[in-house]
């Protein structure tokens, strides 16, 4: 059993290591991608153009050899070009499923609040339940399924704000950001003849990917961390500056969260640094502050602060 958590810890240095050779400075931002893929939830980046939001999904997905399909959001999008359509088919003289890209263990979905509501709402069932309905007929999704949407916060023409039901489907949203100047020529130099990407290898499979998820579901959570998990959730919905606090799911997502957190720490036991890492990520976009604090310049990162602040960190754990 040790020789094989050795074997899986290896593998995720591997991987960290590729997307490190391909997205230079953003070990940690790797390492929350990492942790939605393990954890087995979706992502949301909300970046400018031009960071490498598309390089960082593409690596990943050779990597684990797994399968990759984009899908570039506008207002003409239909739904079906996202789930797929039956066709007849006069020769056979029936109906034929034809998949659309959400098909795929990897999806990226680029600049997700082109798309109109309508069209937004049909990835739901796809992230919620990993699977789509056409036509009555239920197709299960392939395993493991990463939706990786995309949004530029800068450009607010012809784009539609991403309903709350959808937002609190995303395990988890970040951003990439600008590098530094000394990463930004090391990124020069390591791309003048090719883009790394380009030679990179697999050094997973889904297969293992799916063998790790489940692996994750079993990281040990100790009974004093799951009451730390609840309360901090539960104080977004009592914090007088929160107009909307966190959801029941938020819960169930910083854990998950923070079990994948802690495997690729390798640990087997989750610890409250894993909850306090990644609830900005987890909880940020799930909270709608009151007008008031807004008004006043209150942000959701100082509100967070204050919520951690007020919950008591637990300090002995069975392991």
């Amino acid at each position: 059993m040790e020789g094989q958590w050795d074997q899986d810890i290896q593998l995720v240095n591997r991987l960290k290591s590729n997307l490190e050779a391909c997205i230079l400075g953003k070990s940690e931002e790797i390492l929350l991608l990492l942790t939605a893929l393990l954890a087995g939830g979706h992502v949301l980046l909300e970046d400018v153009p031009g960071t490498g939001k598309t390089v960082l999904i593409k690596a990943l997905a050779k990597s684990i050899r797994g399968q990759f399909r984009r899908i570039q959001c506008n207002p003409d999008l239909l739904p079906t070009d996202i789930t797929g359509v039956s066709i007849y088919h006069p020769k056979q003289e029936e109906f034929i499923f034809r998949p659309g890209p959400v098909m795929t263990n990897i999806l990226l979905t680029d600049e997700i609040n082109r798309a109109t509501t309508k069209t937004q709402s049909a990835l739901l069932e796809a992230m919620e339940e990993r699977h789509v309905t056409v036509d009555g007929e239920a197709y299960e999704l392939p395993k493991p399924f990463l939706l990786l949407a995309t949004q530029n916060p800068i450009d607010f023409e012809g784009t539609y704000v991403l309903p709350e039901a959808q937002l609190d489907r995303f395990m988890l949203k970040f951003s990439l950001g600008y590098p530094d100047e000394q990463t930004e020529y090391r990124m020069v130099v390591s791309q003048s003849k090719a883009h790394p990407v380009e030679s990179l290898e697999a050094v997973a499979s889904v297969e293992e990917i799916v063998a790790m998820q489940a692996k994750v579901g079993a990281i040990h959570l100790d009974d004093a961390v799951g009451h730390y998990a609840v309360s901090l959730v539960r104080n977004t919905r009592e914090h007088p500056a929160i107009y909307l606090g966190a959801s029941p799911r938020a819960t169930l997502s910083l854990v998950q969260a923070a079990k994948a957190y802690a495997f690729l720490n390798g640990r087997d036991y989750v610890i409250p640094d894993d909850l306090k890492a990644l609830a900005p990520y987890v909880l940020g976009h799930r909270i709608i502050l009151q007008a008031e604090a807004r008004l006043e310049g209150t942000t959701v990162a100082s509100v967070l602060r204050s919520v951690f602040e007020q919950v008591r960190v637990p300090v002995r754990l069975e392991k």
